[in-house]
């Protein structure tokens, strides 16, 4: 079987300026010979959250088919390593527009290079929608976080969210009680594959356009997120349909901060537009 040794595996940080913060995600950019069993295996050895394999490219087009592995699961769609792979390949094709065609939908990513020079990329996430959550789902949840629902902030109440795939949506009362994240991983990762939920998105509102947030990934094997691309876009989804957009239209969720990995999120919702614009930056990882 084919292994990490033999296949280039490019390590970036999305969502962050430096590679001691944001998401780690694993690049391939030439996956078209590897198998289904394959791929899984390879993201499973690099050990992070996501693994993204261009298993077919176009570079005059500018079109490529991208899927994404978790140490144990495929998974439809997967933010942070979409920007981390369109930032890759902005350095070998140049930046511009990208299209992916993902497990999700199509996906366009647009590449450019801010003042400094450093190269940051704004995905368009397939058409997000939201809906509240069921008791029962709740309830579940809550026991597995060992939250209780006096935790939860009543101005923004639990829903499911997708945007390329589902993210149960919790609103912390407090900073504080978002601080103290200490789950029972199987119970939350069994409740996840049972409603097929890609993370739990819980955030705390600081402002009107500024939120911070953490993702807990157990049903990928990992603990938590430091930066959740695919949450924020489902997220910006949420806002719409509560009709709490910002004025100016753009937020910012703060993630990864009390993981050590801090990560800045970019998102851009239209009043007329279901599909929301998710930005970062992304960098190369040396090990």
């Amino acid at each position: 079987m084919t292994s990490s040794t033999t296949v280039t595996v490019l390590r970036y940080a999305a969502f962050t300026s430096h590679p001691g913060g944001g998401n780690p995600a694993g690049v391939v950019l030439d996956a078209a010979a590897l198998t289904d069993e394959e791929m899984p295996a390879i993201a499973a050895d690099v050990g992070y959250s996501e693994t993204a394999f261009l298993t077919s490219r176009d570079d005059q087009r500018r079109r490529f088919t991208l899927r994404y592995f978790s140490p144990l699961a495929e998974v439809a769609f997967c933010g942070h390593a979409t920007v981390a792979t369109a930032v890759a390949l902005a350095g070998c094709i140049g930046p511009g527009d990208l299209t992916f065609d993902t497990p999700a939908g199509e996906i366009d990513v647009h590449t450019a290079a801010d003042e400094q020079g450093a190269v940051r990329a704004t995905l368009t996430s397939v058409p997000t929608h939201s809906r509240p959550a069921r008791t029962a789902e709740l309830d579940a949840t809550l026991a597995a976080l060992r939250w209780d629902y006096a935790d939860l902030d009543p101005a923004l109440p639990p829903h499911v969210a997708f945007g390329g795939n589902e993210h149960l949506i919790l609103a912390a009362r407090s900073r504080a009680r978002l601080a103290e994240l200490d789950y029972d991983f199987e119970a939350l990762a069994g409740i996840m594959r049972d409603h097929g939920w890609t993370t739990v998105h819980l955030v705390r509102r600081e402002s009107d356009s500024r939120f911070h947030a953490r993702d807990p990934f157990p049903v990928g094997g990992v603990v938590e997120d430091p930066a959740t691309g695919a949450a924020a876009a489902a997220f910006g989804g949420y806002l719409r349909t509560l009709g709490l957009v910002p004025t100016a239209g753009a937020l910012t969720v703060r993630q990864g901060e009390d993981m050590g990995r801090p990560s800045d999120l970019l998102v851009e919702v239209a009043p007329d537009d279901a599909r929301v614009r998710v930005t970062g930056h992304a960098v190369p990882i040396t090990e």
